[in-house]
């Protein structure tokens, strides 16, 4: 298995087992609505950053 394939595997892994859903949302909008809109523009860009690894 490729070196990059492994660590974009490992890393939504971790992701999604450190973060719960529902308590990650009720935080983000607790800090206010600007952080939601800066902490959703990151998730999507390592989104687009894992399937650049993949398409390769």
């Amino acid at each position: 298995m490729n070196t990059k394939k492994l660590l974009a595997i490992l890393s939504i892994t971790l992701i999604s087992i450190t973060a719960t859903g529902c308590e990650v949302i009720g935080n983000i909008f607790q800090a206010g609505i600007w952080v939601g809109i800066i902490v959703v523009i990151a998730v999507v860009a390592v989104i687009a950053f894992i399937v650049r690894l993949f398409a390769k």
